[in-house]
């Protein structure tokens, strides 16, 4: 037995294509999913290149589905439950999950919905915790037009913090004053005062200058760096009153960050921006959309 799967594929383009693995079996403490929803992270085209996933293998990480069969050791959601995951191997039609790695989506939020908030839901949640986000905090966001950056702006606003979304155009920045953005500006020249934390995914010369804008004990969340550029810091830039540079990485343990984000969610207090949707069919599509910066938001995979 088999199942379909979105897999390394070196002479594909982009390094990805279908393929069949091996229908998975779950070991002790783990559950099976019927996926349904995946959505598509620029982690997941690295991915495809860099020897992280080997040949042949599925890639993915963020999903949506429902268990077909409960853990054997009674842990985690049962049969029947609508859920979503964070884990290695997502893009395949059936996947065999650690009840570590999922949570139980509510009744009220939709499944393609949930798929969006994995990855870039957990890198907003867990940086802006790591930070101290709270009221009386002002807290810029860059790329903010992006996965990442839009729960981030949202989740900020939800802290109480005073958010300023930094984006590459006017055009796109539509959508983040009502998603609690303070201001919404392009680029950083705008910004006139120091900020408590910064939520940085662009990477080269806005991560330097990002650093500049920091004011004393504040924290810049290194989370992505999707301009490719090297960050050249001038001499003595780190000399000075205390600050933090923190590097990031999503750790998959995340079943229970995974039920704080769906429950937002369906409080309403947390939006997923999807801004591509189709079938996993047109996948080359979505990730020459997402390559070239012309998705706000989450593209979405249906199954």
């Amino acid at each position: 037995m088999s199942t379909r799967a979105l897999i390394v594929a070196p002479s594909a383009r982009a390094g990805i294509g279908f393929g069949e693995v091996a229908d998975p079996v779950a070991g002790t403490g783990q559950v099976l999913v019927n996926v349904l929803h995946t959505s598509l992270n620029y982690a997941d085209l690295n991915n495809a290149r860099n020897g992280r996933v080997p040949v042949g293998s599925p890639l993915g990480l963020d999903a949506a589905g429902v268990v077909t069969r409960g853990a054997a050791d009674g842990s985690g959601p049962s049969t029947g439950t609508r859920v979503v995951l964070f884990a290695d191997g997502a893009f395949a039609k059936r996947v065999a999950v650690d009840v570590s790695a999922v949570a139980e989506v509510p009744d009220g939020v939709g499944l393609a919905e949930a798929a969006a908030l994995p990855t870039a839901g957990l890198a907003a949640l867990r940086s802006l915790r790591s930070a101290a986000a709270a009221p009386g905090k002002r807290v810029l966001v860059t790329g903010a037009s992006g996965g990442v950056g839009r729960y981030a702006v949202q989740l900020a606003a939800h802290a109480g913090a005073y958010v300023i979304a930094s984006v590459g155009s006017s055009e796109r920045g539509v959508g983040l004053a009502s998603a609690g953005a303070n201001e919404v500006i392009i680029g950083l020249d705008d910004v006139k005062e120091p900020v408590d934390i910064v939520v940085e995914s662009v990477g080269g010369g806005h991560l330097v200058t990002a650093w500049k804008l920091l004011a004393p004990g504040g924290s810049l969340q290194s989370v992505g760096w999707a301009s490719g550029e090297p960050a050249v810091f001038p001499p003595y830039s780190t000399v000075g009153p205390p600050k933090t540079l923190v590097s990031y990485v999503n750790e998959f343990a995340a079943a229970d960050d995974l039920a704080d984000l769906v429950r937002l969610v369906a409080e309403g207090a947390l939006v997923p921006a999807i801004g591509w949707r189709g079938s996993w069919e047109r996948f080359t599509e979505a990730a020459d959309e997402l390559i070239g910066r012309r998705v706000h938001g989450k593209a979405v995979f249906d199954l």
